[in-house]
């Protein structure tokens, strides 16, 4: 009998910044989940993880049998102050890492400790109206398809759409927000 392999999802670390980088990369050499076309080096990957980090957000790494095989993080979804209770995600899942309930893991884990931050909303961008597994993903967690604007990227030779889906945290919409994620504006 084959043990179970291991699935944790846990906070990231530095330490885990090659193996993100070498997973990010292959998604802009070879996918439209992301519209960069040079995956960028390892230190940039390590200054974009700080700062989501510090904003106070989480950026997660899911370990499979010992190893990163996927990671996701929450950023903020614009920078105006009347966005500040919207976050958008990102997941990321090692090529030969596929199917393994890795990204249902990291998204509900991300949506879990985003809404116990005070954030109301998260917004996913997906690239590519054909990546049915991501738009599959976070319908299955509870998001719903709220626009596709077509055409707006070009990779790989071709236009690429761009599907918005969103789902509520916590109580949504039907409260107001509470004092904890108002500026400081002292």
């Amino acid at each position: 009998m084959t043990a179970q392999p291991t699935l944790i999802v846990r906070p990231s670390t530095e330490d885990d910044i090659p193996a993100i980088t070498a997973i990010y990369a292959h998604h802009v050499r070879h996918g439209l989940g992301s519209f960069e076309e040079v995956p960028p080096s390892e230190a940039e990957m390590a200054q974009r993880r700080r700062d989501v980090l510090a904003k106070g957000l989480p950026y997660l790494a899911a370990e499979l049998d010992g190893r990163v095989a996927g990671y996701a993080y929450a950023n903020l979804y614009r920078p105006r102050i009347a966005y500040r209770f919207t976050l958008e995600d990102s997941i990321y899942v090692a090529p030969d890492a596929p199917r393994r309930g890795i990204g249902r893991a990291l998204l509900g884990d991300l949506l879990a400790r985003s809404a116990a931050l005070g954030y109301r909303q998260m917004v996913a961008v997906i690239g590519d109206t054909a990546n049915l597994g991501s738009v599959g993903l976070h319908a299955a967690l509870g998001f719903r398809v709220v626009g596709t604007l077509p055409s707006v990227g070009f990779k790989f030779g071709r236009w690429v759409d761009s599907v918005f889906m969103q789902r509520p945290l916590g109580p949504g919409d039907t409260t107001l927000p509470g004092a904890q994620l108002e500026p400081d504006i002292g």
